[in-house]
């Protein structure tokens, strides 16, 4: 089964920290691809920019 699993920047962490640590549990042959994009987040005043990756990836069968 093919899947994708959605990561992004929060104040708290990183998108990219996960997506590598999602990354080590998965066998190289099971990922499909990886799509990155920024956007911009308002905070009252300011803004901030914030990453979103998706990696897409074959699941296990269970």
């Amino acid at each position: 089964m093919i899947q994708v699993k959605e990561f992004l920047d929060t104040n708290n962490s990183s998108a990219e920290k996960k997506t590598n640590d999602f990354l080590a549990t998965i066998r190289e042959d099971q990922l499909i691809d990886i799509r990155y994009s920024t956007g911009m987040k308002a905070f009252g005043t300011t803004t901030e920019q914030r990453s979103y990756i998706l990696v897409i990836y074959r699941a296990d069968p269970a």
